[in-house]
């Protein structure tokens, strides 16, 4: 999540001579094998670590000027190449939007017709708001499995090797902030295709705080430092999340020892959100994915933090990589088909929810062997966005990647400008064909004056094959929740996944930021979602900020009252 989180007491990072960072990890059976369960899970895979001028319009007697439409006339019509997006993958319609049905709407998924609008709005002639602080480094992915039968991406050739380009980061704090904050850690990962580029926009942990993107600007803004004093500030956050039950899941995970990863080549990565897959036959499945690393998943305690070297993770993966020490993960996928969803009790394409006892196969792996020439070219002007797909690989009805689909891409316009994709970190490995014109930092060599499509005298082409899946849907269009929302259970198999000294940290960590929040009202209402996942859980932290436990039962239990229809799936 590419996807977010910042907090005051907990700050990590080390001295790099001071840890012992095995590169022995668990290395995943056979790619045409399913994978262990518990080999796939951080949770029982982690590991708390020791520190460490113009001329006139000519006579039609005359040839006009060389490579226009005027001069063109009736000559020969030119060969047809193939339009493309700026992320260099084909496309298969550019006359019509995706729309529902003959009368419906125009969806937002719709990436392309986002993407040309977006570059249109910036053709006449600023840090990240997200994960402003990062790192990044080169390397390849090869391809293990054959998995034709589920995409037609042309990357998941068994042997096949795919250049990448990984972006690291947290997510919340600045761009000058110490590397090993608790947050969420960023883990992008660039795909440069002979299809176009695909982005894996993720994190380390495989859920996010909320579901729907129209809540994204005011998470960020919660727990970003206050417009008043300019300090991140635990009343601020809790506010908001004491409102969004969801998010305790998330909350979880980040306030264990996996907010304060020991190195960025000891984390998991994740997609996050539940995207679809298509084949050559037009059959379509829907899939996650999941970065496991060879590494194992090591971190750091709350201790340990206060040991921090400023920037602890770039020196660690970059002296790594100088020293030959190649990182590497494994990529996995979880795969549902829609008749599987109806057994569910939660809704498939929240991204609050992992889906739970479906089993990974492994398809790939990815080394990263090189630290970047330049970091402002590479780390800094590195462009990720969810909407970078290829053939093979399409959206979900996930409502934060729906809404991701936009806002990436348009921040990167923002920041970087409209030819952002035409810098070398960005720019697809294939031929580029679109009628994108000018902007801020454009060095195109644009020669033709067909700017425009369709046109006899500069054909294009759009082919069949490369049209977008089609799918049928119904139902009132309402602004509302989604049905299962089931907010509780997974932070509570999660908590109870944990090792005895892992429940203790989580415990200690959020007493440290919860301890802060001057509301009792506040701090009762997350109480009471900690409890409600599981009693242990909201029971030992209700005594470390010394709340008592019959004012969180108390408020568990007005919250089911409230909300019964919540619980009915559960």
């Amino acid at each position: 999540m590419d996807d977010m989180m910042a907090f005051t007491t907990s700050r990590a990072g080390l001295l790099a001579a001071c840890i012992n960072l095995s590169l022995v990890g668990p290395v995943l059976a056979q790619a045409h094998q399913v994978a262990d369960p518990a080999s796939t899970q951080a949770a029982s895979r982690m590991q708390t670590v020791a520190a460490p001028t113009v001329p006139e319009r000519p006579v039609l007697s005359q040839p006009g000027v060389a490579g226009t439409v005027q001069a063109g006339g009736d000559g020969a019509a030119a060969s047809a190449h193939q339009f493309t997006r700026d992320n260099g993958a084909p496309i298969g319609e550019n006359r019509h939007s995706k729309a529902v049905g003959d009368m419906g709407p125009v969806l937002l998924e719709d990436a392309h017709l986002i993407e040309k609008l977006a570059r249109f709005d910036r053709e006449r002639v600023p840090e990240r708001v997200v994960h402003a602080r990062g790192t990044g480094a080169q390397g390849v992915f090869r391809a293990t499995a054959d998995i034709s039968d589920i995409t037609k991406a042309s990357l998941f050739v068994p042997g096949k090797e795919t250049p990448v380009f990984v972006r690291f980061s947290t997510v919340i704090h600045g761009a000058g902030s110490p590397e090993t904050m608790r947050d969420p850690h960023g883990f992008a990962t660039k795909f440069y295709t002979d299809q176009g580029n695909w982005d894996l926009v993720g994190n380390n942990l495989p859920i996010f705080f909320i579901r729907d993107a129209i809540q994204f600007p005011d998470m960020i803004h919660s727990l970003k430092p206050s417009p008043v004093t300019n300090k991140q500030d635990p009343n601020r956050l809790f506010d908001f999340f004491s409102k969004t039950p969801e998010a305790t899941n998330m909350i979880t995970q980040v306030w264990t020892n996996l907010g304060t990863p020991a190195s960025y080549r000891t984390m998991d990565g994740n997609g996050v959100h539940a995207f679809k897959l298509v084949n050559a036959q037009g059959k379509t499945i829907f899939a996650k994915f999941r970065w496991i690393s060879r590494q194992g998943v090591k971190n750091l305690n709350g201790e340990q933090v206060a040991k921090a070297n400023f920037n602890f993770l770039t020196d660690d993966l970059y002296g790594q990589i100088s020293a030959g020490n190649h990182p590497s993960w494994d990529l996995m996928v979880q795969t549902m088909s829609a008749d599987q969803f109806a057994s569910l009790n939660y809704n498939p394409f929240d991204d609050t929810k992992e889906w739970l006892g479906v089993p990974f196969k492994k398809i790939g792996e990815m080394t990263l062997n090189k630290v970047p020439d330049n970091f402002f070219e590479w780390t800094e002007q590195s462009a990720f966005a969810p909407s970078n797909m290829v053939p093979g690989i399409e959206p979900s009805p996930d409502r934060m990647l729906q809404g991701r689909l936009f806002s990436y891409a348009d921040t990167q316009r923002y920041r970087v400008g409209a030819n952002v994709m035409t810098l070398p970190v960005n720019r697809p490995r294939v031929a580029v064909v679109n009628n994108n014109q000018d902007g801020q930092l454009n060095a195109t060599q644009r020669s033709s004056d067909v700017n425009y499509f369709p046109a006899d005298t500069a054909p294009k082409t759009t082919a069949a094959e490369f049209r977008n899946s089609t799918y049928e849907v119904s139902g009132i269009v309402d602004s509302k929740p989604i049905e299962k929302t089931n907010n509780f259970e997974q932070a509570g198999i999660f908590y109870r996944s944990l090792k005895p000294q892992d429940k203790a940290d989580l415990v200690k960590n959020l007493a440290g930021d919860l301890g802060q929040v001057t509301s009792m009202r506040v701090k009762t209402m997350m109480l009471s979602y900690f409890y409600q996942a599981d009693k242990d859980y909201g029971t030992r932290v209700a005594k470390a900020v010394n709340v008592p436990l019959s004012e969180v039962v108390k408020a568990a239990n007005e919250y089911r009252a409230a909300y019964p229809e919540q619980f009915g799936a559960n």
